[in-house]
């Protein structure tokens, strides 16, 4: 990881020297300290954990927390100032963007990978060689609760046996895109499937039921392919599977995202913070590969950074601003 190390050195030294005075200590030899709150996707965790890692390695006093409560209840969180930076696998909503305005968060959007939604069954299945997008929504879509439950009500010639679902809970953003993707509107789905915001639990599920059958996100697949069968989809355009080169050409349709953090403004002016940041965006392409994700293309991180660098630009001169008006004011009360 020296790469990594010398592509953080010379950006924290920039950052250090560049920037104005803050609650942040930094020693002379450019260790920071503070702390940084993350939660969020469970989707984007391994990524954002393997960059806190190695960020850990090279600023060992900033403690870096990274929680996991999906993209819905990492965004609450965020949207009461509880965290400083939100995992999400899914853009923020319009009830979130309300919720963070009326407690005077503001934040940034930055893309960090794409990621591909894995539909899979047990191995011990010989019988499911793809899904077409049409199957898959007539299995999960809201009218399908109570009636389609077996197997040969999809096709056929398949088993005369229950099917068993498995997929991410309601507050998950693999959820909401797999329900707008597959059934055309986010969040609508049948009810009567084993929902956990844990993919281990999925894994386990799906892994020890010859009938089962559920969703989640491609890394985990990765970790867990010994016990399970990747099953592609057909969007009409013939039969494909998620890998990090269909993904990343976008043949993988309409399964496949982009994955985000989201930074607030407050965090946005500690050093700590703007810090950690650069780090995630200047090694997320390396290091969303060694987890199994799909790295932007690089001019697309280049469009990420500039982005980062104009939101903190912007936050710091409106601080100054206010400053400067409050000085004013104590001035003319004098």
């Amino acid at each position: 990881m020296k790469k990594i190390y010398y592509v953080f050195a010379a950006c924290s030294a920039l950052l250090i020297s560049s920037c104005g005075g803050n609650d942040t200590e930094t020693s002379v030899e450019g260790q920071l300290e503070g702390s940084i709150q993350i939660d969020g996707s469970s989707t984007v965790y391994p990524v954002t954990e393997a960059v806190a890692e190695e960020f850990r390695a090279v600023q060992p006093k900033v403690k870096v927390t990274v929680g996991v409560s999906g993209t819905g209840g990492g965004f609450k969180k965020f949207s009461r100032g509880e965290t400083d930076i939100s995992d999400a696998s899914r853009p923020i909503k319009d009830k979130e963007i309300k919720a963070c305005e009326e407690n005077n968060i503001s934040y940034v959007e930055l893309s960090v990978a794409y990621d591909g939604l894995a539909v899979l069954v047990n191995p011990q299945n010989d019988w499911v060689d793809h899904f077409t997008v049409e199957e898959l929504k007539k299995l999960w879509e809201p009218a399908a609760q109570g009636k389609i439950l077996k197997w040969n009500q999809i096709r056929a010639e398949w088993p005369d046996e229950e099917i068993h679902l498995f997929g991410p809970g309601v507050a998950s953003g693999t959820y909401d895109y797999f329900t707008e993707a597959i059934v055309g509107e986010s969040g609508a789905s049948r009810g009567d499937f084993t929902a956990s915001e844990d993919d281990n639990v999925l894994v386990q599920g799906i892994s020890g039921d010859k009938f089962a059958l559920g969703f989640f996100g491609l890394a985990y697949y990765e970790e867990n392919k010994d016990k399970l069968t990747l099953v592609g989809v057909d969007n009409g355009n013939g039969a494909i599977s998620p890998s990090l080169a269909t993904v990343k050409d976008g043949s993988y349709a309409p399964l496949s995202r982009p994955l985000f953090i989201y930074l607030n403004s407050t965090a946005a002016v500690r050093e700590e913070a703007k810090t950690f940041v650069t780090f995630y965006l200047n090694n997320a392409s390396e290091l969303s590969t060694e987890v199994g994700y799909i790295p932007l293309p690089s001019d697309e991180y280049a469009k990420q950074m500039a982005k980062f660098e104009t939101f903190v630009a912007t936050v710091s001169k409106g601080m100054e601003e206010n400053d400067s008006a409050e000085e004013s004011a104590s001035e003319e009360g004098e």
